[in-house]
Formats: C-alpha cells, structure tokens, sequence
C-alpha cells in the first residue's frame, strides 16, 4: 500500500491538512488518513474521539463542502479515515484554490486557476464574454473568407452565409447576451492581439540551436495566421529536392506538408490562450520543432492521445470555425493523419513531448534518407543562408555550378521576383515585398538567392539604384 492520486498519510492532525482535503475536492476525490506515517505504518492518535468530532465542523465552515470522518483501530492503534468526495463546484480554503495532482498538493494560480474554475462550471476559455468587443472590431475580409470556404466545405446551411454579419456569429455561437465571445476576436479580429496578448505564431530558421539566421512573427485572425505561416514555410523556410521523372521536373520536400499542416492547425486550436504567450516554430536543417503552450486533457496519457481518441478540443468554439470551414475534420484525426503522412514520406512519426511547459512536436529526417528514396538524383532546394551558397559549390566545376545553381532558385517565388525586376528595374525591397506578398526578410532571402547565383545585381545606391537581370 503506498500514497497516490486518491491517498494521503499524515502522522497527526494540523488545521493547515484542511488544504489537502480542498485538494481531493477540486480533483477527483480521496482519502485522507490521519495516524499513519509516511512509510505507511499506523502511529496512531491519542485525540482521535475529539478529532472524530472537530475535523467535519472544520471542513464544513472553512471549506464549505462536507466530508466523512470514521474512526478505525490498526494494530491496536487508532486512525482517522477522512473520505473526501470529487466536488462538482470549485472549493477554496481561505481564499485559496488547491488541487490533488498525482501525489502532490499544488495551489492554483493564474491561468491554471482560470482554467480550473471555467472547467468546473462548464465552461471552456473561447467562450467566455469579451466586454469591450464589438462587430465594429471584426475585419470585414475575415467573415467573407470564412463564408466562402465555409460555402465549399457544405458544413453551413447556405441561408445562414447569406445572412448578415451578427447572425453569423451568432450561429457559430459566438455571441452571449449583448457580448462577442473569446473566439470571435481571434477569429475574425482585425488585431487580436489587443484583445488577447500573444495570439501570434513566431517561425525561425536555426543553424543551431543559438544560432538565429531569419524570423518571422505572423499576427492577425488565426485563419491569416495559418494560410500565412504555411506559405512562409512552403517558399522560404522548408528545403525541398528536385528529382526528374522523364522530362518532368518533381520537388519533394524533406517533410510532408500535409503533415506540418495538420501540426500547425492543432496548435492553433488547442493552444492555451490565456497564457499570453505565442506558438513557436523553429525549422533547422533536418527537423521541424512546433510548440505551443497547451496541455493534454485532464488524465489524458500520450499514449492515449497517439492512439484513435474522440474530439476532445481545448478550444470547442475554435475548433467548430475551422471545422465548418473545411480545415479540420471533426473526429480528433489530426494526429493520425500526421503519422499517415509520415509513413507515406518515408520519414520517422514525430516526438511529442507533453511536459508541463506546453505541447511540443519535432518532425526529423536525415537528408540522405529522402536522396535515397528517389534513386539518388536530386539538387537540394534549400533555406541556406546566402553567405552559404557559395561555399557549397566551391568544389565543383562552374559548368555544374551554374547548371546547380539555376536549379536551386527556378522555384515560382524566384521566378516572379525575376520578372518583377524586369519589368521595374527601379523598384525597392519594400514595393518588391508587396508584390509577391511576402515579409521584407523573405523577399531578401530570394534577391540574396538570385544575386548569389548571379541572376541578378544591383547597380547604384541602395536606395536610388535600379536592378540588373543577368540571366
């Protein structure tokens, strides 16, 4: 017999162990014994019939909740058996709010607290009443987005799109009384992060782990934010190798996209809001690592979350948006349908890591594997740094060097970047970035690229040059 989830040991009787017992009422119940020590061995109590008495009126007045109390006799000993059952309303001593975890008592704070309170009535952190959002808050382009992938998906009755902004809202159940719900300015916000800090997706490219070559921080409805990040992955960040079936040219990433999509949209749908904090990607050469800072479903194990599970979102209200728009399945599929895609890729399922800091999932894959999965005939089409490039040419012959090089940069981005400049040899960085709807960083990244390889150079000053096509 040892101490767990539902058992506690204490040696005697202090008013402060009326904590543990508001511990077991806000989780799942339990036992506390008085008498026994902490290698489980009765020590008994001398004032156990008074204790009989005192212990229920103690629990009743301070706590509020009522509890059973027997005495029992061990090895002639007397012990106190105090029977605490699972508690439907939240129980605080003096104010403070404690919970039973594994064998440990801990007292709520913060979010943790906020989640723990809107659990017990029922209630989830999307949607709960934001006081000071309104209609005039939401973007205009969000709600007519959503209407027309909604519109694709069939998952909305087709009079309800054709109704009007609120009722919109209103059948996503985003309303309550006269207020707009969590979800909606995240949702359909023009700047959710006034409302709601952290509501953001930060991306980075690592050599190292301390080694920080480019960033981008995507802000904006979380619809933007996924369709943005996905792109910025696809054109700037992900390597991807350039094989040839016959004359037709075919590029397979190091990862499977559809896999990073499925990752990226359960970050966003169960991440932990409250906590202020943005979801993080950190791409290196050969892994994807996505955070997010959420949790597992109370007395969920990772073992039952890599298995079939039911749709248990963090989020309900989040997760019914993106399911009406057609971007997830309604069935907790996201994390099959990664392992699928894996499989399909020839590369390793993901390392989860469920620690307390938050959820984490890191895609690995060695070059070499996917080389030799398409018979060896690739160039890579990579995220180097420009200063990079060169190096990695310099033993070859410059035949092959330029044949590699214009390889590598004939993806779309590279191409309109080049047609672009043809067309407007004045134009700058900025108007550039414009154009091709990228970040400044990322349309660097590609002029670097071209400049490296000798497409293109610039002639003049910086800010009052013009732009030379080479090839």
């Amino acid at each position: 017999m040892s101490e767990h989830q539902q058992r506690e040991w204490k040696a005697s009787w202090r008013d402060e162990y009326l904590k543990w017992i508001c511990g077991f009422a806000n989780a799942e119940g339990g036992v506390l014994e008085v008498g026994r020590n902490d290698a489980g061995m009765p020590v008994g109590l001398v004032d156990a019939v008074r204790l009989l008495e005192e212990i229920p009126n103690k629990v009743r007045d301070v706590l509020g909740i009522m509890v059973d109390v027997n005495l029992r006799q061990e090895e002639g000993k007397a012990l106190l058996e105090i029977v605490v059952p699972a508690y439907p309303s939240p129980a605080s001593y003096k104010g403070e709010y404690h919970y039973r975890s594994g064998s440990t008592k801990q007292e709520l704070k913060g979010a943790a607290l906020t989640r723990f309170l809107l659990r017990k009535q029922g209630l989830h952190w999307d949607g709960v009443p934001l006081p000071g959002l309104s209609l005039d808050d939401c973007q205009p382009a969000a709600l007519e987005g959503f209407r027309s992938r909604a519109a694709k998906s069939g998952r909305v009755d087709t009079a309800v799109l054709e109704d009007g902004d609120y009722a919109l809202l209103a059948s996503l159940q985003l309303d309550e009384g006269q207020y707009l719900k969590r979800a909606t300015a995240l949702l359909f916000g023009t700047k959710p992060e006034r409302f709601i800090p952290g509501a953001s997706i930060k991306i980075g490219f690592f050599l190292t782990d301390d080694d920080l070559r480019y960033q981008d921080e995507i802000r904006g409805n979380l619809f933007f934010q996924v369709e943005k990040t996905l792109e910025l992955m696809h054109s700037k960040y992900l390597k991807a190798y350039i094989s040839y079936e016959g004359i037709q040219r075919v590029e397979r990433y190091l990862f499977p996209l559809q896999a990073l999509r499925e990752a990226l949209l359960n970050a966003v749908i169960h991440k932990d809001y409250a906590s202020g904090i943005p979801i993080q990607i950190s791409v290196y050469e050969n892994r994807v690592v996505i955070w997010n800072p959420g949790q597992l479903p109370n007395h969920w194990t990772q073992q039952q979350l890599l298995a079939k599970h039911p749709s248990h979102p963090f989020n309900p209200l989040l997760a019914s948006a993106f399911f009406r728009a057609g971007y997830v399945e309604s069935w907790g599929r996201g994390i099959e349908k990664i392992l699928s895609e894996c499989r399909k890729h020839n590369i390793p399922p993901p390392l989860f890591d469920t620690g307390l800091s938050g959820l984490m999932l890191t895609f690995c894959a060695e070059s070499g594997q996917l080389a030799e999965a398409l018979g060896g005939n690739v160039l890579p089409h990579s995220v180097q740094t420009p200063a990079e490039i060169p190096s990695a040419t310099q033993e070859t012959t410059q035949e092959a060097t330029q044949e590699a090089t214009q390889e590598t940069i004939s993806g779309s981005v590279s191409e309109k970047v080049v047609a672009l400049l043809r067309r407007h040899p004045a134009i700058t960085r900025r108007e550039l970035a414009k154009q091709l709807g990228l970040s400044e960083d990322g349309t660097k990244y590609h002029l670097d690229k071209l400049r490296a390889a000798a497409m293109i150079r610039h002639v003049g000053p910086t800010k009052s040059g013009r732009w030379e096509v080479l090839k």
